[in-house]
């Protein structure tokens, strides 16, 4: 397999000895670009944790091989392959020179490589497969894998989307007019003026619609409309399904991005409400997948009252980054294909994702429940303070404020 041109490295062995002779002589600037980062990294806030501290500061090639090779080594619980992510992430934290060489060129091509090997540590079978699958269902409980099939997994990807006994949960499943949520998943309000193609702050968030759908015909149905961030936790069920009715008209499984380049990745999770305020402009930038549907809008009387169109981005961020459709819907789409609200669209291997929502103008004002409705879950302790860093009203001190 390659990227850009580059055979992916069929072990580990081979990914550092890459690299290294990459720094060694220099290739595409691939010393001049990881010295740069390194130089200039901004030191984490006093207040981050230790389990994901890491100083690049002026770190040498062989400090960057050492972490990789820890990183592929890992075999532990729920938050240690999370806690890698964060500490690699402050490598280009706030750091220009850092976005720069995670993004671009060689830098790019060394995290694409390093994500491959994982992806396919994760497809492997045998005994290290069945130790780490035995300790994820430890940590999650009895009460939260009761939620899903008992199945024969035979690697961590197999386990990572796992079925629930039950998969679709679909409230008011004859009200086309009722969105339902599209995963197990936090749910922030991102924007209610998307622009098409300029990216312009709004409410301190941009966003480039037309670039998020990869240039789409249908990016104009939701210029002032409305976006929807749906993050997934690493322990949560990793499908995704359909918010809406109606007929999928379009879709890709794969816009080519980046695998790593978020400027504040740590920020991101470092409020109870995770995502909350948080500039997703970036999103547009790394892989995704999207797709959109055509849906009846009803009337205060429920009668039909035309058609319009729901978008759903879903975004593979950090490691595997994988999205996978159903192939049903992996386009291209030559004729439209009927989805049920609640029917499964595709799954996330192994590494962060979110999907995004988009809706068109004055069709989502905001997130609306009935009395009764699940609006959250009284946490152990012990995953909130391995996935939610403060309470939702803590102010973060581990990034500055976006732009005004």
């Amino acid at each position: 397999m390659a990227q850009n041109g580059e055979r992916f490295s069929k072990d580990l062995g081979e990914f550092l000895k890459k690299i290294t002779m990459w720094y060694d002589t220099n290739h595409e600037g691939f010393r001049t670009l990881y010295d740069a980062a390194v130089a200039n990294v901004v030191t984490y806030p006093d207040d981050t944790p230790e389990e994901v501290r890491c100083d690049w500061k002026n770190k040498d090639i062989r400090f960057l091989c050492d972490f990789f090779e820890g990183w592929y080594k890992w075999r532990s619980g729920v938050n240690d392959g999370l806690d890698y992510i964060e500490k690699f992430s402050w490598l280009n934290y706030e750091n220009d020179y850092g976005m720069v060489f995670v993004t671009c060129g060689p830098g790019y091509e060394m995290t694409a490589d390093f994500t491959h090997l994982q992806g396919l540590q994760m497809d492997e079978e045998g005994p290290r497969a069945q130790k780490l699958i035995e300790k994820w269902v430890k940590e999650l409980g009895k009460k939260r894998m009761g939620e899903y099939k008992k199945e024969d997994w035979k690697t961590f990807n197999d386990f990572f989307v796992r079925q629930l006994k039950e998969p679709r949960r679909v409230d008011a499943e004859g009200d086309d007019s009722v969105v339902v949520a599209p995963a197990d998943c936090v749910i922030n309000m991102i924007v209610d003026e998307l622009t098409e193609d300029t990216p312009i702050p709004v409410k301190t968030v941009s966003m480039n619609v037309a670039q998020l759908l990869g240039n789409s015909s249908y990016a104009e149905k939701f210029l002032g409309g409305t976006a929807v961030s749906c993050i997934l936790m690493p322990d949560s069920y990793h499908w995704y399904h359909a918010p809406v009715a109606g007929e999928v008209v379009e879709a890709s499984e794969n816009l080519p991005g980046v695998y790593y380049g978020m400027r504040d990745f740590p920020g991101l999770l470092d409020k109870g409400n995770v995502g909350y305020g948080y500039d997703y402009s970036m999103f547009d930038d790394f892989r995704r997948g999207y797709l959109v549907i055509r849906t009846r809008y009803l009337n205060s009387e429920g009668k039909p009252d035309g058609e319009g169109y729901v978008g759903m981005v879903p975004v593979g961020l950090n490691s595997i980054a994988s999205v996978n459709f159903r192939k049903r819907f992996r386009g291209p789409i030559e004729e439209p294909v009927p989805v049920k609200k609640g029917e499964q669209i595709g799954n996330f291997k192994y590494g962060g994702s979110l999907n995004i929502l988009l809706f068109e103008k004055g069709r989502f004002p905001a997130l609306q429940l009935l009395q009764g409705q699940r609006i959250g879950v009284l946490e152990d302790p012990r995953r909130a303070a391995g996935l939610f860093s403060h309470s939702y009203l803590t102010r973060s001190q581990r990034r500055r404020p976006l732009a005004s």
